[in-house]
């Protein structure tokens, strides 16, 4: 890939760039796993509540997932060390229970319409980019969720050196997962030198 740029003025000024044909492939394979993973969890969440029913808010799954990698792109909404005043056992329950609950299925529809979005510009072949800014943003948010997911699937910390020898069986996945954070980065200067 190479560094995203500004091309145009106006109405028509975009945000390009050039993906190889196995970039392309590589994104959309991930993204759609990404999808796949996100949309196993909204089929997996419970009937509606009588919360639903009277409101018309859409509720979603109250436990959090039980999968490392759906864990870290749908993490608890409040951590036992963010409140000295609460009890450990009214966050972890009912607190957390409830945000999920009312929450979770509005964060994951706007996964999946970033990763649609990602996935609609992409040029399968390969080939270039050219995005607007709210299509820029979709990338973004794609890109940080497959960031995430890969990073949790792999166990990347602070400590994770950034290179692994060849041999390793992780190497070629953390090679890719800096190629994400370098493709991330390389958006975030673009946009924000508006």
């Amino acid at each position: 890939m190479r560094n995203w740029k500004r091309e145009g003025r106006g109405q028509s000024r975009r945000i390009c760039s050039v993906l190889e044909p196995h970039e392309a492939e590589l994104l959309i394979s991930m993204v759609t796993s990404l999808t796949d993973l996100l949309g196993e969890r909204v089929s997996t969440a419970p009937p509606a509540d009588e919360l639903a029913a009277l409101t018309g808010i859409r509720t979603g799954h109250r436990d959090a997932p039980g999968d490392l990698t759906l864990g870290r792109l749908l993490p608890d909404f409040h951590r036992p060390d963010q409140d000295s005043e609460l009890s450990a056992d009214v966050i972890n329950g009912e607190l957390n229970a409830g945000l999920r609950s009312v929450n979770e299925p509005l964060i994951i529809d706007a996964k999946l319409a970033a990763a649609k979005g990602m996935l609609d510009t992409i040029p399968p072949d390969g080939g270039r980019i050219a995005l607007t800014d709210d299509e820029a943003e979709q990338w973004l948010t794609a890109l940080n969720d497959v960031r995430l997911a890969l990073g949790a699937m792999l166990g990347i910390t602070e400590d994770t050196p950034a290179e692994l020898p060849p041999d390793h069986p992780h190497a070629a996945h953390l090679d890719v997962y800096h190629w994400l954070t370098f493709m991330q980065d390389m958006l975030v200067d673009v946009l924000m030198s508006r």
